[in-house]
């Protein structure tokens, strides 16, 4: 499977409460009117501005911070496909995973590229082509391509299981 994204860049240690706002943590659960406040306190634009099917590229430590699930679920239903970074949260990776949202380990690419080009990513064959050249990085599991292809963990266990949902 390989995707085309126009992309969203942003730096270093890009926290859980700027991806969504700890002062919704309580009040919103709505997965829908979560990703109304994606990003809203680090760019102020990007609900406005991202599609179905945009990624992030970011730098290291993407997704520090709380543990709360609401980061990964406000940027996969704002329309993210996939998330670039140097590095990711420990946390952050497995809420992402865990919501349907592919995350990609690449290192120095949020510095070589701007917010508006476009990647492709192939996850089987590891490999992201962008205007800065061609990356490689390890193939996602069969597992992980079959979560995010269900749409998240519980939908994959319950096909897994022959429940249906």
């Amino acid at each position: 499977m390989s995707i085309k994204a126009d992309i969203f860049v942003y730096g270093d240690d890009i926290n859980t409460d700027v991806i969504f706002p700890g002062k919704y943590t309580y009040t919103i659960s709505d997965p829908k009117e979560m990703a109304q406040h994606a990003m809203e306190d680090l760019d102020e634009d990007f609900v406005k501005k991202v599609k179905e099917g945009d990624a992030i590229v970011a730098g290291r430590n993407f997704g520090c911070g709380s543990s709360r699930e609401q980061a990964a679920v406000c940027l996969k239903y704002a329309g993210i496909s996939v998330i670039v970074a140097e590095s990711f949260s420990r946390i952050f990776y497995r809420n992402a995973i865990n919501s349907g949202l592919f995350l990609v380990t690449i290192g120095g690419l949020s510095k070589k590229l701007q917010t508006g080009e476009q990647i492709e990513v192939d996850f089987e064959n590891g490999m992201l082509k962008c205007s800065a050249g061609e990356f490689s990085f390890p193939p996602l599991p069969e597992e992980v391509m079959g979560i995010v292809d269900a749409g998240g963990l519980i939908p994959y266990i319950q096909q897994k299981m022959g429940i249906k949902g």
